[in-house]
Order: C-alpha cells, then sequence, then structure tokens
C-alpha cells in the first residue's frame, strides 16, 4: 500500500515545505536499513544519543525526497531541490500517528501480545500455525518498542488478513501509545517477570500498565494460574471474553489434563472450553516452549484451528531464531547461545534447556553469565536468588562477567567451580577461556557486554610483502566511468573477493564517502566483514549459499536470487525469522548460461511466487553481458538486451513499488551507453583496467616486496626446485620473499616474465617456490633490502595476465591475504 505526500501531511497533521508529487509506500528511522529511496519516508527522530536530522544530507544523497523533521534545514529549497519536508511538533508521535492511522483502514483480527518474555516466540510460532490458510502481517523480529511498533503495523497490506504485533514496555505511560497504534481484537499476555522492574513500584503495577493493551479487545488470553495476572485482569473489570488456561482450573477455557516429556518431545493433552478434548506433540521440552505453545494452541482454537491441524501444526513447530541456538563449538564444546538478552526468568528458562538437552554424555555443563541490569533488586538480593538457581539447574561450572557478580561472588560459594571477571576481555584473555574444553556452554549475556566477541582472536600478521592501494586512484576510476552515465543513473561497485585483491574494507570506505548507491560482494562473510567495519551502505550479495541466509538478515545483506529452489529456500527462511519485505535481486539468464531464470520461460511462475508471500520483496532485477568487452558480440549484446527488456518490464509491471533494471558492467558503460537503463555495476574498471582495451586507466594496486639476499652463480649451476633454472653465464641472483603463497602465479617463472628492480627487468629464475622466489638481477645496479615491484605503476597487471594468458581479474585477486596491504592517498 502507497499513500501520496498529500495524504501523509494531512494524516500527520503537518505543514508541508516543498510541492513535489510523491507517492510513499516505505517509512524509515534508520539510515542504515535505506533500500527503496524514491517511495521512502524518513521521519528525523531525536533520541537521548542520536538526531535523525544529522542524516538528512547523506539520505538525500542516496535518492531520499521526503522527510519528517521537527526543525526544517536552512536553505532547504536551495540544497535539497525537488523535495518535500514535512514540520511537526515531534517525529516520533508523527510516526505513531501515521501508523495510527494506517491501521484505521483494515476490518481484520489483530493480535496485540504483551508479558515479560515469549513475546517473539509467540508471535513466530503463532505465523506457523495460522500461515498455512491465513495471510499474516507480524512484527519483524522484535520491534515491539515506541519506534518498532509503528514499523511494524506499517507493515499491513491490502492482502493481510490477519496481523499479530508484540508490544513491550519498559517504563509507565508508554503502553497507551501502543494500544492506539495496533488497536489488538485479540489479546496476548505471554508472562509476568521482573524484566524492567526498576521502573515500577511493584510487579502488579507493570502488569498493570502492560494490560492497557487490551482495553477494547474482545478477547484476552492469558494463564489463570499465576495469581498476580490473573488478579490484576480481574480488578480490571475485562469486558471481553477471557480465554484463560489454567492446569488447575477444569472450568477455564483451556485445561491442561496433563504434560508428558520425553527426550525431545512434549505431550499436551488439554480440554478445550469444557467440550473438546485434544492432544499435541511439541517437538521441545523446555518449560518456556511448553507454556508458549498452550498459548498458542488457545488463540488458534479461538481463530477457528480443528484440534487435528492443531496437532498436526504443532509437530512441525520450528525454533525462533535468536531463541537458545546451539551450536557446534571449538575443542568438543556445544554452545547454547541465548545472549539474546540477560533476565532472572529467561535465565531460568535457558538454564532448564541446557539441563535437558540429551547430548551430554558426562560433559560438564557450564554457564558464562553477565551481570543482570534492570532487575529491580539488590545485588545481593539477585544473585543470591541466581546463585540457587545455578545449583537447582546443576550448573558445575560457572563463569561470571562484571562488576555486579564480581561484587557478589560470595553468594555462588556453595557451586563447584567458578570464575569471576570485570570484563569480558579480562575473561578472553585468560586461561580459563583457554582452557574451555568438551563442555555444554550456556552463554547468557546483556547485549552490552560484547558475548559476540568470545571467540573472535585477532592475529597480527607480519610480511615484508605488501600491496600498495592508491585510494585517489580508485576515486578517479570511478569518476571517469561516472562520466559516462546519466545524473541520475544509479551505481553499483563490485568489491567482491576482497576487492579484487585491494581490501575490501578500505575500497568500501572510500565508496561509501563518494556516494556509491550499492556495493557489491560474492559472499555473505564478505558482507559481513564489511558490516563489522562500519560499513552502512547497501550491500548485495552475488552468490548467496544455502547455509548464509541467517546472516543475511542479520547483517542487512542483499541476496541475488537467481532459481526457484533459491528463492523458495530464501523465503522460509525469512518466515521462520519473522522478517517481511527483505530486499533481493532477480537475476534473468538472457545468453551467460552461469546463473538466472528464463526471461521468457519463468517470468509467469517468478511473479506468482513473488506475490504470494510477503518475506521478500524484488528491488532489482538484472542480467550480465557476454561480451559487452568486444565489437564482435554487438548482435549477442543486442539480443540479450531484447530478452532482458522484455523479461524484467513484465516483472516491472506486476509490482507497484519500483524495481531497479541494470545490465550494463564496466565495459558496458563505455560501450552500451544506450543501456544504462536505472543503475550500471562497475567492476574492473574501478581498479583501474579498462575491460575493452587491457590497458590502465589510473592504477590503482602496486605489488612490492625487497631483496632478501644476493648470491653470484656460476654459469652451469641451476636454481630453485627440480633444477629447472640452468644459469648459462654467471650471474647475480637476488632471493625475494613473494611465493605462491603469496599469490604470484608459478608459470611467471623460468624466465616467463619479469618484475622490475629500480627500474630494470628482473627476470623470475627458475621454479617459483612457496615463499620465495629468484629473480636474475645481472648487471642491475641494487643491493639487499632494495625495492622490487611486481606489478604497478611501472609495470602493469596486464604484463602478467597476458605473459599467463589469463585476465586481470586473476592475476588481482589471487594476491593472498598474507600479504600486508598499505593505503595511502596522494
Amino acid at each position: 500500500m502507497n499513500y501520496t505526500i498529500e495524504k501523509v501531511t494531512t494524516l500527520i497533521g503537518a505543514r508541508r515545505y516543498g510541492n513535489t508529487d510523491a507517492n510513499i509506500s516505505f517509512i524509515l528511522t534508520d539510515s542504515r536499513s535505506l533500500c527503496f529511496p524514491e517511495e521512502t519516508l524518513f521521519f528525523a527522530i531525536r533520541t537521548e544519543r542520536n538526531d535523525g536530522h544529522n542524516y538528512i544530507p547523506e539520505l538525500y544523497g542516496r535518492g531520499v525526497r521526503n522527510f519528517v523533521v521537527e526543525t526544517i534545514p536552512e536553505n532547504w529549497a536551495t540544497l535539497y531541490p525537488n523535495s518535500n519536508f514535512l514540520k511537526v511538533v515531534g517525529t516520533l508521535e508523527a510516526l505513531q500517528r501515521l501508523a495510527e492511522r494506517h491501521r484505521d483502514e483494515f476490518l481484520i483480527p489483530i493480535i496485540g501480545i504483551t508479558g515479560s518474555n515469549g513475546k517473539t516466540m509467540v508471535k513466530e510460532w503463532l505465523y506457523q500455525l495460522l500461515s498455512p490458510e491465513m495471510i499474516v502481517t507480524r512484527s519483524p523480529r522484535s520491534y515491539n518498542s515506541q519506534i518498532g511498533v509503528p514499523l511494524s503495523v506499517w507493515l499491513l497490506n491490502e492482502n493481510t488478513q490477519i496481523g499479530v504485533f508484540e508490544a513491550g514496555i519498559s517504563k509507565p505511560g508508554e503502553m497507551l501509545a501502543l494500544r492506539d497504534i495496533i488497536q489488538p481484537t485479540i489479546g496476548v499476555f505471554t508472562s509476568l517477570g521482573t524484566a524492567h522492574q526498576e521502573n515500577f513500584p511493584s510487579l502488579e503495577a507493570k502488569c498493570l500498565e502492560k494490560l492497557k493493551l487490551f482495553h477494547d479487545t474482545q478477547a484476552i488470553v492469558y494463564s489463570e494460574d499465576d495469581q498476580v495476572l490473573n488478579d490484576c485482569i480481574s480488578s480490571k473489570n475485562y469486558k471481553g471474553e477471557s480465554l484463560n488456561w489454567s492446569a488447575k482450573d477444569v472450568h477455564a477455557a483451556f485445561f491442561i489434563k496433563s504434560i508428558e516429556k520425553k527426550d525431545i518431545e512434549t505431550t499436551v493433552s488439554y480440554v478445550w472450553k469444557e467440550k473438546v478434548e485434544g492432544q499435541y506433540k511439541l517437538p521441545f521440552i523446555d518449560d518456556a516452549s511448553v507454556e508458549n505453545s498452550i498459548t498458542c494452541a488457545v488463540v488458534s482454537l479461538h481463530l477457528g484451528i480443528d484440534p487435528a491441524h492443531l496437532a498436526e501444526r504443532m509437530a512441525k513447530l520450528e525454533p525462533v531464531a535468536m531463541r537458545l541456538e546451539v551450536k557446534e563449538g571449538q575443542h568438543g564444546c556445544t554452545l547454547i547461545n541465548d545472549s539474546y538478552n540477560s533476565d532472572y526468568n529467561s535465565l531460568d528458562i535457558a538454564l532448564d534447556f541446557m539441563n535437558r538437552r540429551p547430548d551430554h554424555k558426562g560433559r560438564k555443563r557450564t554457564l558464562i553469565l553477565s551481570d543482570i541490569l534492570q532487575s529491580g533488586e539488590s545485588g545481593k538480593e539477585l544473585y543470591n536468588k541466581v546463585a540457587f538457581l545455578c545449583e537447582k539447574r546443576g550448573v558445575e561450572k560457572f563463569i561470571g562477567i562484571g562488576e555486579g557478580l564480581l561484587a557478589e561472588r560470595s553468594a555462588f560459594k556453595h557451586l563447584g567451580e567458578k570464575h569471576f571477571f570485570a570484563t569480558i576481555n579480562a575473561f578472553i584473555h585468560s586461561d580459563v577461556f583457554a582452557n574451555l574444553h568438551d563442555e555444554v556452554i550456556l552463554l547468557k549475556g546483556a547485549r552490552q557486554f560484547g558475548f559476540d566477541h568470545l571467540t573472535e582472536l585477532l592475529v597480527k600478521k607480519v610480511h615484508e610483502t605488501v600491496l600498495e592501494v592508491n585510494l585517489n586512484a580508485v576515486v578517479d576510476n570511478l569518476n571517469w566511468y561516472r562520466s559516462f552515465l546519466k545524473p541520475e543513473t544509479k551505481l553499483v561497485c563490485m568489491i567482491k573477493a576482497d576487492a579484487y585483491g585491494a581490501g575490501a574494507v578500505e575500497i568500501a570506505k572510500t565508496l561509501q564517502d563518494h556516494r556509491v548507491d550499492y556495493l557489491a560482494v560474492a559472499v555473505a562473510d564478505e558482507g559481513v566483514t564489511l558490516r563489522k567495519n562500519g560499513i552502512t551502505s547497501n550491500i548485495m550479495i552475488m552468490n548467496p549459499e544455502m547455509t548464509s541466509f541467517k546472516t543475511l538478515f542479520d547483517y542487512d545483506l542483499e541476496p541475488e536470487v537467481y532459481s526457484f529452489r533459491l528463492l523458495d529456500a530464501l523465503v522460509k527462511a525469512a518466515q521462520k525469522e519473522g522478517i517481511t519485505g527483505f530486499p533481493v535481486h532477480i537475476k534473468l539468464d538472457t545468453g551467460m548460461h552461469r546463473l538466472g531464470f528464463d526471461p521468457q520461460k519463468d517470468m509467469d511462475e517468478l511473479i506468482k511466487r513473488l506475490k504470494h508471500q510477503n518475506a521478500i520483496i524484488p528491488r532489482s532485477v538484472f542480467s550480465h553481458f557476454v561480451g559487452s568487452d568486444a565489437d564482435s558480440f554487438d548482435d549477442f549484446s543486442a539480443h540479450q538486451f531484447a530478452l532482458f527488456d522484455e523479461g524484467s518490464k513484465k516483472l516491472q509491471a506486476a509490482f507497484k513499488h519500483k524495481i531497479i533494471r541494470h545490465m550494463d558492467n564496466s565495459s558496458g558503460i563505455e560501450h552500451f551507453p544506450e543501456r544504462q537503463m536505472d543503475m550500471c555495476r562497475l567492476g574492473l574498471g574501478l581498479y583501474g583496467i579498462n575491460p575493452r582495451t587491457n590497458k590502465i586507466i589510473n592504477n590503482v594496486s602496486t605489488l612490492k616486496t625487497t631483496i632478501l639476499q644476493l648470491r653470484n652463480v656460476p654459469a652451469g649451476d641451476t636454481v630453485g626446485y627440480s633444477r629447472k633454472g640452468t644459469i648459462d653465464h654467471d650471474s647475480l641472483i637476488a632471493a625475494i620473499p613473494i611465493g605462491y603463497a603469496d599469490g604470484l602465479n608459478r608459470h611467471l617463472g623460468n624466465r616467463h616474465c619479469y618484475c622490475l628492480v629500480n627500474g630494470k627487468k628482473a627476470e623470475y629464475v627458475g621454479n617459483i617456490c612457496m615463499d620465495v622466489a629468484m629473480i636474475d638481477v645481472t648487471g642491475i645496479d641494487c643491493k639487499e633490502g632494495d625495492s622490487v615491484e611486481i606489478f604497478g605503476d611501472d609495470l602493469p597487471v596486464t604484463v602478467l595476465s597476458d605473459a599467463l594468458d589469463t585476465i586481470p581479474y586473476e592475476v588481482l585477486t589471487t594476491i593472498s591475504n598474507r600479504v600486508k596491504r598499505v593505503y595511502f592517498q596522494d
């Protein structure tokens, strides 16, 4: 669904500056998440630590033209032409009001979920249970805050049949705004715990604040056996239907007759509304999963799912991402990662899960726990409870991280093995960390303690061979190709294979500073490296692996989709993660016959599958010229373009949002300027090599090493392995610290190519070794320690590629990562 900018102005009660026509389909609060700038409305929200107004210049440069602000930028008409600024008193309140007005458009069931724990699990399981027969729109991940809820509700569209949204609060007065946005017809209260208790005078006060979400609901689902929750609901004189569940009250709407746990599954037997008896098997055994499944069962039965279908779907429930993830660890360890949050109740749940795992086989049960924050209890009271819980749950080794645990370490005196550290770094550098082995380890920590760094070890690499990278040359090449483009044509820059050997992080930073629209890498791990080094630009993954989906979602990496198998798997993975509208890039095969959908045979089925889900959304559609670097292929290139033009336009016509089309690569930018369309892809040309002429534009990379040793070798002797380097005259031979392990191809040896020593040609003699090569410097004025140029400003890399009968790509991308990169600007 989309709204005109005029409609949005009216809905949020704004004063509009600018008169540019616009349709708004996407709302944005975090500049790093920008995907569809042409149809995006950015809310410049001020927080304690940041101010969205600071990102307006960047977003304008990336194509955003519509902004909701509290302050109009000076000289806005001059600095930001063809834009709209909607001025309001408060941008957060305006965001919430827009979502509220959007919600008013839908007369459908809406489930509102609140509670201290289990909201995300219940939401995701309800999606799994309901989606086989209903189109469900739900909160992405755990978007349950004052900003997250309106972003979630905005996802409602004309196809939605039911909405499922979380609502989380941390202090009094927050729930009313969320209630007005969600307007639930069915209320779900998952549990009542101590999270954020420090902001409330009592557990009852927090419960009553959460219950404000359900003021106008037609039904409410909750545990009657929770006495505080039951009393609070009774005191509210709730008018809707009480869908209470209980293991004690046979008159409850959902009476639990029995819960039977086995090694890997739980059987729940129940009576629904004193009439219908049912049973389901759950593929989980921890207490939290069982309780959350009961909540989901009540909602499902209320919505008309019969017990047989409920049982069938319960048996197929999948784990919820970011909760109790089990991974194989190093040194025989199993890791249970629950570092998503840290509070007493969730610790109990996680310890119960660890204690029940069937794969201990005598291994020690270890808990690594950070300080528990925002509990509302004193440290002594809290950690006495934690210590008792650890004893009860069978923890054999306890590792505490944080000043709070360190101060209260005496509370754990009855535990067996125990260790305490003030910081995560102190732990990582300790013998305790080094000696972890053959243990089942539960990682339970608040995010700010950096538990994600536990296994990250930094290794300093030292080498006398370096690759010098001229960042100015990168910019010059970028601008040279931009000179062929129309101002409105977008550009994606290829930095796969570690930026063709130049070092992806520094190249990406340079390109981001110069406002390229997209970066592209081959696999997800390359994208993760960029994200971890501060790259916020849109990143395209050209060869996504089936095992990388969670990484793609976690780091906002946009995959290429080239087959129905990949499409279906990606949709399923996104749905499991609770994701909607994740951008992807559709590849069409127009003649390369490498990867891609057939633009003539596959489009109808592709469009059908894309439109019957909301997990992913096509951001762009593209293909690849087979031979844009050679005039002899022009007829075939024209044939390719015709196929792409037909298929891509058909895809575009099937969707309301703008789908970017691109086909020109480096050589195509120069050779086919009329085929620029919406975006072009710049690869080898960025690194200074013109693929049409094999000439250097502006040299980016220079590979250098040094002379280690000089040796006089008499005629008749040989140099190197297998005595291949026969010397036919008395010679001066230099050894240099570079070999095939560094990327110096062995086929360059035996005088098939040369390097430069003080500007003079020095041929490679004998076989190139793994770490060392020998060169003939006879007649060259040189000494040990002098510089040697393998390729660079004075020796084009194309000389090496020609000698190898290959392409410059291969030479550049095979430079090992043990070669130190040195970056400079003239």
